[in-house]
């Protein structure tokens, strides 16, 4: 096998070999050197608001007078490729590096400079040029920020409306199904299936405000504070600008942050965006562990629904088929959550002027985002949509149900109506029979009292689901 071809780069640190295609140099090779930790690298969406920054400097840059309009041209051209993807490739670095994520930044550095370098015809310095009047540590907060906005904006909220909204359609479509209510997982009072579902709803809806809540904080961006958060080599209008050129380019509501010092030296932002996606994904589990619960079955469990069967269960046993979008959906829920404690621990890092856990905040950020967003989706389309109820089976077990005898309780009391449930269950016969036997009540009046539809009546706040 033939040895890999090399060029030589150098640094301040001296000389070391590169790879002779690579379009980074000598900064990034000491990175992928140092740090061979693992196969996980920063997102697309990273890369892409790496990008856009990059280039929102360079116009920035000149438009303030420090930056020739041909340079500025030119880095503005290749940053936008890197923010299409078109060298994601180049992007090689291990997200457990340095806690600034100053490698990264330079691999951005680096790689428009020989890019821009190769446009322009003329030299583009990878510091001079490319990170003029920036600092790794205010790029990349700004990056985490940035990235983690466009990924709710385009993925996550979207995919949220769409789960939601097929939560509503299925509740409005069994609204008519009475099934038996369970706490405690034992039986309990009737409820309809659009009140079940509608519960779901409102929990999504929730999540989808708790959400939008945290994103003002989001908007606010580190760029401008460079170094420690004072602002050094910048122009003091950089940091606005670079803000109102990024909320141009992406249609974001993006503003220069309020205090420097806070958005280099903490991520509060980001640990309050994963605390709302914590409590979606806490939403998430138990949706999913009550379709796995309804769908048990399908002779031995629950077989209140049928789940659409998408696929063989079992190596061994044919023909059995199993919840696999819920499981899906509860292993998603279960990463985020431990998720938001790697972040939590990484907010905690700000030490002094600079948080040193940047790196592993953006990667397990945005994964939770891309979890979500996607375990949304198919819950919504391939277990929500598509599963169908077992009426027959469900009707038959409410009008055994014992617990109905509540409703009697304004008219017997208590203790009679404790004594009829014992019976009825112990009895196996309806509750209609034995109230007959031991109230004065006739059968039209328990008829009414009993009618479990008439029971469900009530905790309907928004629309026929009560999630709208």
């Amino acid at each position: 096998m033939a040895e890999q071809a090399y060029r030589i780069e150098r640094d301040s640190m001296g000389e070391i070999r590169v790879p002779a295609n690579a379009l980074y140099g000598a900064q990034t090779q000491r990175a992928v050197e140092n740090f061979p930790v693992s196969d996980l690298r920063f997102p697309r969406t990273f890369i892409r608001a790496l990008g856009l920054i990059k280039g929102a400097a360079a116009a920035v840059n000149h438009d303030l007078g420090l930056m020739e309009a041909d340079m500025a041209e030119a880095i503005q051209a290749v940053a936008k490729q890197v923010a299409d993807g078109e060298y994601d490739d180049q992007f090689v670095l291990d997200i457990f590096q340095t806690g600034s994520g100053t490698s990264t930044n330079m691999n951005a550095n680096e790689v428009l400079a020989a890019l821009a370098t190769a446009k322009l015809g003329r030299k583009v310095h990878q510091n001079d040029h490319v990170n003029m009047s920036q600092s790794s540590n205010d790029v990349i907060p700004t990056a985490i920020h940035l990235s983690a906005y466009l990924a709710v904006h385009d993925d996550l909220l979207p995919a949220l409306a769409h789960l939601h909204k097929t939560l509503l359609d299925k509740a409005a479509a069994t609204d008519h199904v009475v099934t038996t209510g369970r706490t405690h997982l034992m039986d309990a009072m009737p409820v309809r299936f659009s009140q079940i579902i509608g519960g779901w709803a409102s929990q999504i809806k929730h999540g989808i405000e708790r959400i939008e809540a945290s994103l003002p904080r989001l908007a606010e961006l580190a760029q401008g504070g460079t170094a420690v958060g004072t602002g050094i080599n910048a122009h003091p209008e950089f940091g606005r600008a670079i803000a109102a050129k990024l909320a141009e380019w992406t249609g974001l509501p993006l503003v220069t942050s309020s205090n420097y010092f806070e958005s280099l030296s903490m991520q509060d932002a980001a640990v309050e965006l994963s605390g709302q996606l914590n409590t979606l994904a806490a939403s998430l589990m138990k949706i999913a562990n009550d379709l796995r619960w309804m769908n048990s079955g399908p002779i031995a469990g629950l077989g209140e629904i049928a789940l659409p069967a998408l696929q063989p269960g079992s190596s061994i046993m044919p023909g059995k088929v199993n919840p696999v979008i819920p499981e899906s959906v509860t292993m998603v829920c279960a990463q985020v959550i431990g998720n938001h404690v790697t972040i939590t621990i990484g907010g905690q890092s700000g030490n002094f002027q600079l948080n040193v856990m940047l790196p592993v905040i953006a990667y397990n950020l945005l994964q939770s985002i891309s979890l979500l967003a996607s375990g949304s989706r198919i819950l919504a389309d391939r277990a929500i949509a598509g599963f169908t109820v077992n009426e027959e089976r469900i009707a038959s077990l409410v009008g055994r149900n014992p617990i109905l005898v509540t409703a009697l309780n304004p008219v017997i009391g208590y203790e009679k109506g404790a004594k009829i449930a014992k019976r009825s269950y112990a009895e196996g016969r309806s509750l209609k029979e034995i109230a007959l036997e031991e109230t004065d009540l006739s059968s039209e009046e328990l008829d009414r009292i009993l009618d479990p539809r008439a029971l469900t009546e009530g905790g309907i706040r928004e629309g026929v689901s009560g999630g709208g």
